[in-house]
């Protein structure tokens, strides 16, 4: 009797194992795109190591590096030569704002370990309203974000490769669906994907400001002629 039980038992597990592998839903085209659908309780293993977090977190700041400069000038030549001045206050300016919102990440981290953004932040010390407030900024600046940083590199790549010129419109629809697929992805795949291309960028903005001021202290950095006029 016993081992007539245990061969039930076995029948019936095999029987079981067998259903669950055929009930398991097949792979879509949605999985293939954006990853397999995660449950609320993996969210404690969807986490980043310190070097993929710097490079996701930062990426808001490291973007602006790419196109405010020129902008601030451009804006400034066009007010005149002499408005040129202004360029290194404004600067040091802007060097503040961004060291005070660093101090401001360091606070928020240590006081909410778990995470919360400014959202969370606001609700919990001013309430909704104010939370609401916050909420509707930071989903106008990622917009706006996305917006200018993408404009600014299809410009980049245009004035590489002036031939692409009239297909500008839709190498910037074509990024804004890449970088949104990523996003889709989570947190941990898309900063695996994004990591490498922030780095690169820092990297190449230090070598680029290194070799200009070695050369500038060597009297050997050349001089921009025949700059072509501002348009206005």
């Amino acid at each position: 009797m016993e081992h007539s039980s245990d061969d039930d038992k076995s029948e019936h597990n095999n029987g079981l194992h067998n259903r669950v592998a055929k009930d398991t839903p097949q792979r879509g085209w949605r999985t293939w795109l954006i990853g397999k659908p995660l449950p609320t309780a993996a969210m404690p293993h969807q986490t980043v190591s310190k070097a993929v977090g710097l490079a996701v977190f930062g990426a808001d700041a490291l973007s602006s590096v790419a196109y405010a400069p020129q902008e601030t000038l451009v804006i400034l030549a066009a007010a005149g030569t002499q408005a040129l001045g202004y360029a290194f206050p404004i600067s040091l300016i802007i060097t503040v704002l961004l060291a005070i919102v660093t101090i401001s990440y360091i606070q928020t981290i240590h006081a909410y370990p778990t995470g919360g953004g400014a959202y969370t932040v606001v609700k919990e010390n001013l309430r909704m309203p104010a939370a609401l407030v916050a909420g509707a900024a930071l989903l106008t600046d990622y917009i706006l974000l996305a917006a200018v940083t993408v404009s600014s590199g299809v410009a980049q790549i245009v004035s590489a490769f002036p031939d692409l010129f009239p297909y500008r419109v839709w190498i910037s629809v074509g990024l804004l669906v890449l970088i949104a697929v990523a996003n889709l992805r989570g947190v941990k795949e898309s900063g695996n994907t994004f990591a490498a291309p922030t780095y690169f960028f820092l990297g190449m903005t230090v070598l680029t400001v290194g070799v200009g001021f070695i050369r500038y202290m060597s009297g050997t950095l050349g001089m921009v002629i025949d700059t072509p006029p501002i348009e206005s």
